[in-house]
């Protein structure tokens, strides 16, 4: 199955066989290995990704439907020198990195919330972080990371 579809900003073409997921794609066919494979059922979210704007869970997104799609993953966030964008940096700041399994989703959640809502309260974002799981940190770093993203963001500090 032939697909054609924008990649960090670049357009791209893979051929997969069908039911292949986005996940399979991602770091299978492309190297991207930034969107980790958790749980693998759509429960974890680490794996999550951008698609068309929204949140995706690219364990359970199948190929089929990624034609002609805008797909942002992790490797997609960074700042244009290739260093860590200022949510990731908010991130490493606020101690929100323990073992980093979970941090590529979260950080993708963070960005579409951001995306949506540039001054989100508390209890938003951690309902935009919700059904992404974190076994280490616990959440109050990451809320912190996201928070300080969205301020720094509204003063015209960050990189949108």
């Amino acid at each position: 199955m032939k697909i054609s579809f924008t990649l960090n900003s670049n357009a791209t073409k893979v051929d997969v066989p069908p039911k292949t997921t986005l996940l399979k794609i991602l770091r299978n066919e492309m190297g991207l290995t930034g969107t980790k494979a958790g749980c693998e059922i759509g429960s974890c979210g680490a794996c999550t990704v951008i698609i068309n704007g929204e949140k995706k869970k690219s364990c359970i997104f199948p190929a089929d439907k990624l034609e002609g799609c805008d797909v942002t993953t992790i490797e997609g966030v960074s700042a244009p020198d290739n260093k860590p964008n200022d949510l990731q940096e908010s991130f490493l700041e606020h101690g929100a990195t323990q073992c980093g399994y979970c941090l590529p989703g979260m950080i993708m959640a963070g960005e579409v919330l951001l995306a949506k809502n540039a001054t989100p309260s508390r209890p938003e974002i951690k309902e935009a972080i919700a059904d992404n799981l974190c076994r280490c940190i616990g959440y109050i770093q990451i809320v912190d990371a996201i928070e300080a993203t969205a301020e720094k963001r509204a003063k015209g500090k960050g990189a949108a």
